[in-house]
């Protein structure tokens, strides 16, 4: 069994006794509520949340500091030792990306440039630390709206893959997040992995945030463009998204369509106007006025779209 230190779970030693299951899964007992299970495969990890349920443990980035200075409450399933499910794979219709890949795996892993988005929003994921911790899995079950991974994946029309101990489903990145901080993921279920079609491995991308420091911030607004030409120069398919400015990250639908037909050259940036930003439902806070937050977003759209010109 691997050891597992208190502090991992924060406790003290005084509080925490080892024990060996029948499946050689690693537990450690705290007190009478808590319980910290540590499985070494996937199917092992499923099988614990069918059987008992528990909060999943990955990165950690955003597991501890949403508890302050309490311990979880109940159990805890640490799936960071389940290898299976982490790295980046070339499938022959589909990129797949495992949940427990971490913001460095993405920067450091060579991919099309179609991922430029993605690799850039990585290195926005909070500090180096931050990011050769925080997974891919973990920014999208968080479902914060300002989740930097969230926009580069949702233009490139990802999917997600639970697991769960029944089998597994899949269904768009659009459709996972529902609300802030919410998602359609049950209890039992793993997000195993990220899938991207390979169809856009040729497009140019951009990711561009807007935030009130250039590091460690939290974004005011983030957009992410995915632009794919044909033989002419012509667009033949573009995907963009903006973050931090409704409850979810959203599509650009409409400006998505009227982009098809026209030349990749610079000027493209002035076919975004307001109205293709409709969909956005920016609110006032801390950081920025909602009207800020709209006006800047159309900025930033027409910049990553200039972006993908240069990126060519």
């Amino acid at each position: 069994m691997a050891f597992v230190s208190p502090l991992e779970v924060g406790c003290t030693n005084a509080q925490a006794s080892y024990t060996n299951s029948e499946s050689g899964v690693a537990r450690m007992v705290l007190g009478a509520r808590h319980l910290y299970l540590k499985p070494k495969t996937l199917d092992e990890a499923v099988s614990l949340l069918a059987s008992s349920g528990g909060q999943i443990l990955a990165g950690g980035t955003d597991f501890y500091p949403a508890l302050g200075e309490q311990l979880p409450a109940g159990r805890v399933v640490d799936i960071t030792s389940l290898g299976e499910i982490r790295g980046i794979s070339f499938e022959s219709e589909q990129i797949r990306i495992g949940g427990l890949t971490t913001w460095t795996d993405i920067i450091r892993t060579p991919l099309p440039h179609c991922f430029d988005a993605l690799k850039a929003a990585a290195r926005e994921v909070g500090s180096v630390q931050i990011q050769n911790r925080g997974t891919v899995a973990g920014n999208l079950c968080n479902a914060s709206p300002a989740a930097d991974g969230v926009p580069p994946l949702l233009a490139l029309d990802a999917e997600v893959e639970l697991v769960s101990g029944t089998g597994s489903r899949r269904l768009p990145l659009a459709q996972f997040i529902t609300g802030n901080r919410k998602t359609v993921r049950r209890p039992d279920e793993i997000l195993a992995a990220v899938l991207v079609p390979r169809g856009m491995e040729s497009a140019s991308s951009a990711f561009l945030k807007l935030g009130a420091r250039r590091y460690l911030v939290i974004s005011i607004s983030m957009v992410a463009a995915v632009v794919r030409i044909d033989e002419a120069g012509l667009v033949a398919k573009a995907g963009v998204a903006v973050g931090s400015c409704s409850a979810t990250a959203q599509h650009l639908h409409d400006l998505e369509r009227d982009l098809v037909g026209l030349p990749l050259t610079t000027g493209i940036g002035s076919t975004v106007k307001p109205e293709h930003l409709s969909v956005l439902s920016p609110i006032d806070d801390v950081r920025a006025t909602a009207a800020y937050r709209r006006d800047a977003s159309l900025t930033l759209v027409q910049r990553a779209l200039e972006a993908c010109v240069g990126n060519r």
